[in-house]
């Protein structure tokens, strides 16, 4: 197949550009959200929910931010068997992964009192609301990103 017969979708909006009002408020909510936690579970957060919403996007840009910041190739590989793999992760990062799915894919059961009452024992109040709000903010993102068409590997930061 040659370029010329190769079909290209129509582009979309640059969300930045076209609503930057509301994309600067997704910016402040994720700055927000980061705050006090460890930057390494935060890109963990990232990544597994990046992959249960197959944002390919978020997931190339918090893969590369991982390792950027010090993380395994082998617990890269390992955060979407997480549970197969545990000896990989703490019980914290367990925890938060755990909240992480259930919050992610909300639709399929809400969010299980024991998965929550894990969470609970491993962050403080504060600590589980910045991590709550990490994983609204990951969707988001992710939403943002599908819905706009970007490209893995193009990071528009």
């Amino acid at each position: 197949m040659t370029t010329a017969e190769i079909k290209t979708e129509p582009a979309r909006l640059n969300f930045a550009k076209v609503a930057p009002k509301a994309f600067r408020a997704v910016i402040g909510l994720d700055a927000a959200a980061r705050e006090g936690l460890d930057p390494a579970l935060v890109e963990l957060v990232q990544i597994r929910s990046s992959q249960l919403n197959h944002c390919a996007y978020c997931l190339h840009m918090h893969t590369g931010d991982a390792r950027k910041a010090g993380e395994s190739e082998e617990r890269l590989h390992m955060t979407g068997v997480w549970r197969e793999a545990r000896h990989f992760f703490t019980a914290k990062e367990q925890a938060a992964l755990a909240l992480t799915e259930s919050v992610t894919l909300i639709a399929d059961g809400g969010v299980p009192d024991a998965v929550y009452a894990e969470a609970a024992a491993h962050f403080d109040e504060r600590e589980l609301a910045q991590l709550l709000a990490l994983v609204f903010t990951i969707n988001t993102w992710n939403r943002i990103a599908l819905a706009t068409g970007k490209v893995a590997g193009t990071d528009e930061r």
